[in-house]
C-alpha cells in the first residue's frame, strides 16, 4: 500500500510540473516557467492570426494574476512573453518588420530613445524563423531584456523603457492583435 501511494502521488507530481494548455490547434504552452530564479505562471495565451491562418501563439506570464494591461506595463517585476510559432509564413524578415512596426506604434512613432536597443534585438531574429521556433521574451528586474530561441540566449537588451515598448506591442491600445492581447489578458 505504501509503495502505491509513493506511486500516485509522484505521478500527481510529475502531471502538474508538466502541466500545459493547447492554444488553437497546433500550440502547446506551460502553464508555468521559471526565469532568473522567479517562478511564472501563465496569465493567458491567445493566437496571432491573419487571414484565418493561425501565425502563432502567444502566452503571458507573470508572478501574480493580472487583467490590467497598464499595470502589467508598469510593473518593474521578472515577467515573459513566449511567442510559439505556428505557420511557415512568419519568417525572419516578417518577424523584424513586425518587431519594428510595433514599436513605432508603441511609441507613437517616436522610437528615438531606443532605436539603438531595437536594432540590437532585431539582430535576434537573424537567423532563419522556422515552425515550432519558440521565442522568450524575459523581462528581469534591475537587468532588461532577455531574449531566448529555443531555449538558447540571444542576448540581453538593457532598461525597464525598453520592456515597456516591448510589451506594449501585445499589450499596448494599438497592439498586433486585439485577440490575442485580450487571451494574454486572460480575458477570453
Amino acid at each position: 500500500m505504501k509503495n502505491i501511494t509513493l506511486v500516485v502521488v509522484a505521478l500527481i507530481s510529475l502531471t502538474s510540473a508538466t502541466a500545459q494548455i493547447r492554444v488553437g490547434s497546433k500550440a502547446v504552452l506551460p502553464y508555468e516557467q521559471t526565469f532568473a530564479d522567479t517562478d511564472l505562471k501563465l496569465n493567458g495565451a491567445g493566437l496571432r492570426e491573419m487571414l484565418w491562418i493561425d501565425l502563432y501563439a502567444g502566452g503571458l506570464y507573470l508572478q501574480g494574476k493580472s487583467k490590467d494591461p497598464n499595470t502589467i506595463l508598469d510593473a518593474d517585476e521578472t515577467m515573459a512573453i513566449k511567442l510559439n510559432i505556428v505557420s511557415g509564413f512568419v519568417t525572419q524578415k516578417k518577424m523584424i518588420k513586425a518587431v519594428q512596426d510595433g514599436f513605432t506604434k508603441a511609441t507613437y512613432g517616436n522610437t528615438k530613445a531606443l532605436d539603438e536597443r531595437i536594432k540590437k534585438f532585431t539582430k535576434f531574429f537573424s537567423e532563419p524563423i522556422i515552425k515550432n521556433d519558440i521565442f522568450d521574451l524575459v523581462y528581469v528586474k534591475g537587468i532588461g531584456v532577455k531574449a531566448y530561441k529555443n531555449d538558447k540566449e540571444l542576448g540581453v537588451i538593457e532598461g525597464r523603457d525598453f520592456k515597456y515598448a516591448l510589451f506594449k506591442i501585445w499589450l499596448g491600445d494599438e497592439p498586433a492583435s486585439e485577440s490575442l492581447k485580450k487571451g494574454m489578458l486572460g480575458l477570453q
